[in-house]
C-alpha cells in the first residue's frame, strides 16, 4: 500500500512540475468535469449514500451533498478569471519608480480528507477550490461510508486521468500513511482527536495543513427574540442530517424567565419539521447511534428533563449537569441541550469559558448586542437569526479557529488557501538604485529616514 500511495503520488507531483501554472481554460474544464461527475450521476449518489446510512432523505442529499457541490463550481467558475490576476501593491516612495505585484501561483500536490457526515459534497469542495488555484488533488474518502467512496473511486477515473484527480480508499492504516505523503497541502476534515494525529503526521514534512475539526457550537436565544423563528431555525439546524453536522447547534443558552416557552416552541417546531419519524436521516452507524441513546440515558438518570420526540427526531435535554457526556463531548446527533442562564452577559461569559466554536448563533436584533458577540467572542463564523445557511454563502470563508480548526476555504477564501501568494518585484530602469549601493552618503542616509 505504501508503494501504491507513493506511486499515485509521484504520478501527481510530475504533472504538477510538467504544468506549473494550467491556464484558465484548463482550470475551467476541470471544474466543469467535477460538476458534470456529479449532476450526471444524482441518482447513483443519492443510492449510494442512502445505503452508508441505511436512511437518509433524499432531498437533504440533493440539497447538502449535490447542490453544495455545483453551486461551488459555478461561483468558482464565474470569478475564476478575477482571482487569477495579480494585484499591484503599494510601493514606498523612497524605492519609486519600482513597482509590487502579487501573483498567485498553484501550490502542486493537494490532499484531500474527508469525513463521512457528508461524504460527497466534503470530498469535492476542496478540490473544487484546489483546480480553482491550479492544483492537483488526492482525495481520501472516509472509509465509514464505503458505498459512497467506492462510487468516487469508480466514477472519477472516467473523468479525470490520475494524474489530475485520484481516489485513495482504506481505512486507518491507509489514513495514516496519506498523511505523511510530503503533499503541498493537506486539508482534514473530522475530529478533534483526529486532528492532532493528522497535523503530527504532516509536520514531518512539514506540510501545511487546513484542519476542519467542528466543537460544539452553542445558540443563544436573546430577550428581544421571536422564540417561533428561533425555534424553527435551531431544529432546521439541529435536524438537518439527524444532527451530524459539524455546524449543527450543539446547545442552546437562553434567560431562564423564556426556558420554558422556548422549550415549547422547540418541540412544536419538531413536530412541525419532522412528524415522521421513518423516513428521518438516522445515525451512520449502530455505534452512533448506541452513543446518543447513552447520552439521553445518562441525562435521565441524572434527573434531567428529556423531551424525545423519535428516534430519530432532535431531543431536548433541559438543563443537564455540566460533567454529563452530553456537555463534555460534541455531540454531532440529535441531543439538543437547553440551558438557562441569569443574562446575556452569563451566556456570553458561557461561551468564552469554552473552546472556540466553529460557529456561533445568536438570535437577536438588537445591534448593541449583535456588536458585543462580534467583538468579544470569537468562532469560525458568527451567525444571527439563522443555523447553517452560512455554509451556503460561497464567498464567505469557512473555517475554525482554535480547537475549532486552523485555516479556512471556499470561494476565493480556497482559491488563496491552495495558493502561493508571491510577492514580484520590478525595478525600474530609470531606478537610481546605485544610490543605495556603498559607500552610503549621509545625506542620503537623512533623506531616507535612516540618519
Amino acid at each position: 500500500m505504501t508503494r501504491d500511495l507513493t506511486g499515485e503520488f509521484q504520478i501527481q507531483r510530475q504533472a504538477a512540475n510538467q504544468e506549473p501554472y494550467p491556464t484558465l481554460t484548463v482550470r475551467r474544464d476541470r471544474l466543469a468535469r467535477l460538476a458534470r461527475m456529479t449532476k450526471h450521476h444524482q441518482l447513483e449518489i443519492i443510492r449510494a449514500i442512502q445505503t452508508d446510512f441505511g436512511q437518509r432523505s433524499d432531498v437533504e442529499i440533493r440539497m447538502a451533498e449535490i447542490s453544495a457541490v455545483l453551486h461551488a463550481v459555478r461561483h468558482a467558475r464565474l470569478h475564476l478569471w478575477r482571482w487569477m490576476r495579480p494585484w499591484a501593491v503599494s510601493m514606498p516612495w523612497r524605492l519609486l519608480p519600482a513597482r509590487a505585484r502579487i501573483a498567485p501561483q498553484p501550490l502542486g500536490v493537494i490532499g484531500v480528507m474527508s469525513p463521512w457526515n457528508y461524504p460527497w459534497s466534503l470530498a469535492l469542495m476542496p478540490v473544487v477550490d484546489a483546480f480553482a488555484a491550479g492544483n492537483v488533488a488526492m482525495l481520501k474518502p472516509s472509509e465509514h461510508c464505503p458505498m459512497t467512496s467506492a462510487l468516487l473511486k469508480r466514477l472519477v477515473p472516467q473523468y479525470f486521468p490520475p494524474e489530475e484527480l485520484c481516489v485513495v480508499e482504506g481505512g486507518v492504516e491507509v489514513a495514516t500513511l496519506f498523511s505523511r505523503l510530503p503533499f503541498d497541502h493537506l486539508l482534514f476534515t473530522g475530529s478533534n482527536a483526529v486532528g492532532r494525529q493528522i497535523a503530527q503526521s504532516a509536520a514531518v514534512n512539514l506540510t501545511p495543513t487546513t484542519l476542519e475539526l467542528g466543537g460544539k457550537s452553542p445558540v443563544i436565544v436573546a430577550s428581544d427574540a421571536d422564540l417561533d423563528q428561533a425555534a424553527a431555525a435551531i431544529i432546521f439546524g439541529k435536524g438537518m442530517n439527524a444532527g451530524q453536522t459539524c455546524i449543527a447547534p450543539d446547545y442552546v443558552l437562553v434567560e431562564s424567565r423564556r426556558i420554558s416557552e422556548l422549550v415549547k416552541a422547540l418541540s412544536h417546531a419538531i413536530q412541525k419539521q419532522r412528524p415522521d419519524d421513518h423516513s428521518a436521516t438516522q445515525a451512520i452507524d449502530a455505534t452512533h447511534q448506541q452513543r446518543l441513546d447513552d447520552m439521553l440515558a445518562e441525562a435521565h438518570d441524572h434527573g434531567c428533563r428529556v423531551i424525545d420526540h423519535g428516534q430519530h427526531a432532535p431531543a431536548l435535554i433541559i438543563d443537564p449537569h455540566q460533567d454529563l457526556q452530553v456537555m463534555r463531548e460534541e455531540i454531532f446527533g440529535r441531543c439538543l441541550p437547553v440551558i438557562g442562564v441569569s443574562d446575556m452577559q452569563a451566556a456570553l461569559n458561557y461561551v468564552n469559558d469554552r473552546p472556540h466554536p466553529l460557529a456561533l448563533y445568536a438570535f437577536t436584533s438588537d445591534k448593541t448586542l449583535q456588536q458585543q458577540l462580534l467583538h468579544t467572542t470569537r468562532s469560525g463564523a458568527l451567525v444571527f437569526n439563522a443555523t447553517l445557511l452560512h455554509h451556503a454563502v460561497p464567498s464567505l470563508p469557512f473555517g475554525g479557529v482554535g480547537e475549532s480548526g486552523m485555516g479556512a476555504y471556499h470561494g476565493r477564501h480556497g482559491f488563496e488557501r491552495f495558493s502561493h501568494l508571491r510577492g514580484v518585484f520590478y525595478q525600474s530602469k530609470r531606478a537610481p538604485s546605485t544610490m543605495l549601493y556603498p559607500p552610503y552618503r549621509r545625506w542620503l542616509m537623512k533623506l531616507i529616514g535612516l540618519g
